[in-house]
């Protein structure tokens, strides 16, 4: 039963950085790759003299880019805990399925060291990477979901190697175990931009009387109003250096100035909260027909590698079975056959979204070329159509019969509408559309995800569409 627990380490103020790895990777403890037990491989590094290699490196990234992190936010390396079922795994298998996972995790591309141990019931590692690339030209960056990421990893290196995994892993938040975040409590704080949005709601729920008024709100929750040019507004965080402004750009939609004040008029609701985007799972490939590809000429080590390759797509395959809850062929039938509908729903309704923006598009220019040229139109009406002033203005009227044609077309019939409606209807769909790609790339990887995994079970099974095959006549 494997699980893995990913954070990092940082400088704390007042200590070296020898001092904070020398603490954390418990040197003195067990010194030996065979005492107290206790194995270790390292990769790239040396662990007994990690710590020196690793500021060394950080030395040599300054140096060569000229980049210099502030003292408090350095991150010194990152650590992953990997732990297995009592019973299930020895020591040696334990460490090598260590290295692979921090192998595959860092692509090689970062020094590190496993340390596996056996003091307690379970066995488990603790995988050690360095935070600056071997190259010393560029740094791990964590990124949301990391730790769902590296578990996913951990997840299927052990289904390759036939270990149990924790299909449903739950967080704990109550009692002596605590999840990372509830660990740090009021230490690590949300985003400034996410603290600004939960603000403006706040003062906006209470209703202000005007803009200003909404201002003075902002300012009594403890936010710095600045005033720019040309009217611009920016609040500043406590504990912010720089202002943030105050405009959809920055904060999303719904907080322009403008809409802030029409929220205020009643005109439109509260803007929405911003949900971090889901975590893409890993694209689940086809395996390998290994018999197929060796009769086209390929050889024994092409073969090897076919092998290993199509066990790793087994594992993920079931990987996505087991968190998708799916038990039987007709779950895994239904859950590809409803991927493929809703991405093809998807794509006729964004095909539709991007018709519509494009006629409305069309439509806004040619209403504003109309708009440009019809003083000139009316000057060769009132100049009685006069040959001169038509060979003066040939190419403006020219433009005014093209524009008036483009609208004759493109309103088929209908009453044109104002300007201010065609920019509206534009907004809508604009936003409408980009809600629609965000929603079309999440189900086009559902959908290639599904297809795949049903693709590997049928390959298993040797079901080819949707019916067993028949057994050889004997």
């Amino acid at each position: 039963m494997a699980t893995t627990y990913f954070k990092k380490h940082k400088i704390s103020k007042g200590e070296t950085i020898a001092q904070s790895l020398k603490e954390r990777f418990d040197y003195g403890k067990n010194p030996d790759k065979t005492e107290g037990g206790e194995l270790i491989s390292s990769y790239a590094c040396d662990h007994m003299t990690a710590d020196a290699e690793f500021l060394l490196a950080k030395a040599k990234y300054k140096a060569t880019t000229g980049r210099e992190q502030r003292w408090d936010a350095d991150v010194l390396c990152y650590q992953i805990r990997q732990s297995f079922m009592p019973g299930e795994i020895t020591p040696e298998e334990a460490n090598r399925i260590g290295y692979e996972t921090a192998m595959r995790w860092t692509k090689g591309k970062y020094a590190f060291f496993v340390a596996t141990h056996t003091d307690k019931a379970h066995i488990h590692n603790h995988i050690y990477y360095n935070s600056t690339s071997l190259d010393c030209t560029r740094k791990f960056r964590d990124f949301i979901g990391s730790g769902r990421a590296v578990r996913r990893l951990s997840d299927r290196i052990c289904l390759e190697n036939d270990l149990s995994v924790i299909t449903n892993p739950k967080l704990h938040s109550r009692g002596r175990f605590l999840h990372y975040g509830a660990w740090l409590g009021t230490e690590r704080q949300p985003p400034y931009k996410e603290q600004l949005r939960l603000a403006i709601n706040e003062a906006l729920a209470k209703r202000p009387a005007d803009f200003d008024a909404f201002l003075r709100l902002m300012e009594a929750s403890g936010f710095t109003v600045k005033h720019g040019r040309g009217g611009a507004i920016s609040f500043l965080v406590p504990g912010q250096e720089r202002a943030t402004r105050l405009r959809a750009s920055t904060l999303g939609d719904g907080y322009d100035p403008e809409d802030i004040k029409a929220v205020i008029a009643g005109e439109r609701p509260l803007p929405d909260q911003s949900v971090p985007a889901p975590v893409v799972l890993r694209r689940v490939n086809l395996i390998v027909d290994i018999e197929e590809r060796l009769r086209s000429g390929k050889g024994a080590a092409y073969a090897r590698w076919a092998k290993v390759y199509n066990l790793k797509q087994m594992a993920a395959a079931l990987q996505f079975m087991q968190e998708q809850n799916i038990t039987e062929y007709d779950q895994l039938f239904a859950k590809a056959e409803n991927a493929v509908s809703h991405f093809h729903t998807l794509t006729e309704q964004l095909r539709q979204t991007e018709a519509d923006l494009s006629h409305t598009s069309e439509l806004m220019g040619a209403v504003v070329r109309y708009a440009k040229t019809r003083p000139i139109f009316d000057g060769y009406k009132a100049a009685k159509y006069s040959r001169k002033y038509l060979a003066e203005h040939e190419a403006e009227l020219a433009d005014y019969r093209a524009a008036k044609a483009t609208m004759g077309e493109l309103l088929g019939g209908e009453k044109l509408p104002k300007m201010a409606e065609l920019k509206e209807k534009r907004r809508q769909l604009a936003a409408r559309k980009k809600a629609l790609y965000a929603d079309y790339r999440t189900a086009q990887e559902q959908m290639r995800q599904a297809v795949a995994v049903k693709a590997n079970i049928d390959h298993l099974l040797g079901v080819t569409d949707g019916q067993h095959k028949k057994e050889q006549e004997r």
